[in-house]
């Protein structure tokens, strides 16, 4: 059973759905430990206009990675599950409007890592 919905994992800009199933299968036991999470961001193609600013695509490029727009309390016990889960990379955005928290698990990139935006 997958607690998340193909529409919300695909990317935004042209609707291709690339999501990773292993990384699929580690947010499925996530969700089902934290809850409703509102996916902002899954799947990204490269020509999506946050990955075509980049010089190199991100970790949604490889549908390794999903930003959830959760702040405050949520965002905080949404780190402590993810982290029990075993998340590698994490993105922290939780300043002004638009609040997030990145997770992914493109372990072509540095690991273990937490950033802010």
């Amino acid at each position: 059973m997958s607690y998340f919905s193909v529409e919300e994992l695909s990317c935004q800009h042209c609707g291709k759905y690339k999501f990773d199933e292993q990384v699929l299968h580690i947010l499925n036991a996530i969700r089902r430990e934290f809850g409703p999470m509102p996916v902002t961001s899954g799947y990204r193609c490269v020509d999506h206009p946050i990955e075509a600013k980049k010089q190199q695509p991100g970790a949604h490029c490889t549908g390794k990675a999903i930003d959830i727009g959760v702040s405050r309390d949520d965002a905080y016990r949404l780190l402590e599950v993810a982290i029990a889960h075993g998340c590698p990379r994490i993105g922290v955005n939780q300043k002004g409007e638009g609040r997030f928290i990145h997770l992914d698990w493109d372990y072509d990139r540095p690991t273990p890592a937490i950033w802010s935006y």
